[in-house]
């Protein structure tokens, strides 16, 4: 059982942010969904609470009101083995939404994503300083990480 499930409050997109965030990772699900019945503060039918997975990482999501919005201080990072599969994930995710600098992104639902290359953080862990110097450079430069930009970096001379 996993023991810690980020939840996210959502206004009244919960059903769509699950919808969305299933159809972006290959490996995930909507687990399960409760509706608000006829004494429910949300209207009749509309999703009160969700639970979905992606990647084998389990949300939960709430439809509860205007009340809280999403801010960059939390974010999802999501480890990308290929240049494709950051594109991919930079491409879709940013739908709607807003790119950033060095990888992050906000989504169309205002949750905030960091698409990372694992090639970075094994160059950024380099015992050669000048090569991880490198490579920070060029990272702090970067919008989507570009993963060629970041070898060229490290192998500089």
């Amino acid at each position: 059982m996993q023991r810690i499930t980020p939840f996210l409050w959502f206004d009244r997109e919960a059903e769509e942010a699950m919808s969305f965030y299933t159809s972006v990772f290959r490996n995930s699900r909507i687990v399960s969904v409760n509706r608000y019945g006829e004494a429910g503060p949300g209207p009749k039918g509309t999703v009160m609470t969700g639970t979905f997975e992606l990647e084998g990482q389990r949300f939960m999501a709430l439809n509860g009101g205007p009340q809280f919005t999403f801010t960059g201080a939390i974010s999802f990072l999501v480890s990308c083995e290929t240049q494709d599969e950051a594109d991919r994930l930079w491409e879709r995710l940013s739908e709607g939404g807003e790119k950033g600098r060095c990888g992050w992104l906000k989504d169309k639902f205002g949750v905030s994503w960091q698409i990372v290359p694992t090639v970075l953080g094994e160059m950024l862990a380099d015992t050669d300083a000048g090569r991880s110097q490198r490579v920070m450079r060029a990272m702090l430069q970067m919008d989507k990480i570009d993963i060629e930009a970041l070898r060229r970096a490290y192998e500089q001379r």
